[in-house]
């Protein structure tokens, strides 16, 4: 695998854990865009990143926050993140070590589909979000037409995007992409259904495309356009990612 931009090499977990982003680009940054028109005046408080990676997210909410803390499961990470100067801890999603209804803003931005139990990580996210804080959720949409983490074939692991396997019975789906999960609207209201809490947004996002226009510039970003315009229409239902907001009641 290429080594990455600034030196991080990817993780050997990458088909448990997925790559976190190593740089900065479009696709971070629309997606950062709509973190901040959801959070408003709320990310001025205390945001908690559950899944922190290498800490871009991290690195940006920080010049927002009153405090901002992440939490990775992988060390190495961990470390590449508070070498930027952030508060990081090594820990995992579904025993979070932090205090309870504390955080104004949490954010899970494609995480909730790499830990082993999604529901048990639900309900710290909500132990540790104060009343009126919002979560931020960024997760796998599985009606996208490619599974974008990969697959395993006869013992092993494929990288890449491998087109229609969310389509098939969820049995043999999950045959062929144990290492991830893939959320239709219902599976996530079944992991938020016994919280008080409220839906400010749920919607579906398509990607930014970043490295098929690094490739192919003119294609690419006609591509982008296309698609980022199609989640006005009914037919976001087959974007990459689910992005909801959702309020502890107060």
């Amino acid at each position: 695998m290429k080594e990455p931009e600034g030196g991080i090499r990817p993780s050997n977990k990458a088909a448990l854990r997925g790559e976190p982003s190593y740089v900065w680009r479009e696709g971070q940054k629309r997606r950062m865009e709509m973190m901040l028109s959801a959070a408003g005046n709320l990310i001025k408080g205390k945001v908690f990143i559950d899944g922190c990676g290498v800490g871009g997210y991290l690195t940006q909410l920080a010049e927002q926050a009153q405090m901002a803390v992440g939490l990775d499961i992988e060390l190495e990470r961990t470390q590449a993140a508070g070498q930027k100067g952030s508060l990081v801890i090594c820990g995992a999603g579904e025993n979070l070590p932090l205090p309870d209804n504390y955080f104004d803003i949490v954010l899970s931005h494609e995480v909730l589909e790499h830990v082993q139990d999604d529901y048990r990580a639900v309900q710290e996210i909500f132990r540790v979000l104060r009343r009126g804080g919002r979560l931020l959720l960024f997760c796998p949409n599985r009606w996208y037409p490619f599974e974008t983490h990969g697959m395993y074939w006869h013992g092993k692991y494929k990288f890449g995007n491998i087109p229609l396997i969310n389509y098939l019975p969820r049995s043999l789906r999950d045959k062929l992409a144990p290492h991830v999960r893939a959320y239709a609207k219902k599976d996530l209201e079944r992991l938020f259904a016994d919280l008080d809490i409220r839906y400010i947004r749920r919607t579906v996002i398509f990607g930014a495309y970043d490295n098929i226009i690094a490739c192919w510039p003119v294609f690419g970003k006609a591509l982008r356009r296309v698609l980022q315009l199609l989640e006005r229409t009914p037919l976001r239902i087959f974007g990459l990612s689910h992005f909801w907001v959702i309020e502890r009641m107060a």
